[in-house]
């Protein structure tokens, strides 16, 4: 069974930090592209970060890049976001998804992160 496991999500201040986690199981994680994707209170899903399959490409939405670094640990099967100079704009349900063919087949529960003084 496949499972995608989020967790590092919190209560920041702005101008904060955050390292997200994503723990994979049930199939052959370097086999994928993996990415983040994120809810906003009232809003859409929005496309975060990519990572190739080894993490020698990665992938950003305009909105990050700077702020924002995927990575991955194949031998703990594990992927990480780790988020810089949050902005309460930032606040949303982060979740990491695998791509097959083009589309996320697995998601994962999502993890809450609120930037807010």
């Amino acid at each position: 069974e496949v499972q995608l496991v989020e967790s590092g999500g919190g209560l920041v201040q702005p101008g904060g930090s955050l390292r997200l986690s994503c723990a994979a199981s049930g199939f052959t994680f370097d086999d994928y592209t993996m990415s983040w994707v994120r809810q906003a209170p009232g809003k859409g899903l929005e496309w975060v970060s990519a990572t190739s399959w080894n993490g020698d490409t990665t992938y950003y939405a305009e909105s990050m890049k700077g702020r924002f670094t995927i990575s991955r640990d194949n031998a703990k099967n594990t992927l990480y976001l780790q988020m810089i100079t949050l902005k309460s704009e930032d606040t949303a349900v982060d979740y990491c998804a695998r791509i097959y063919k083009g589309a996320y087949d697995y998601w994962g529960q999502g993890t809450q992160v609120t930037v807010s003084s």
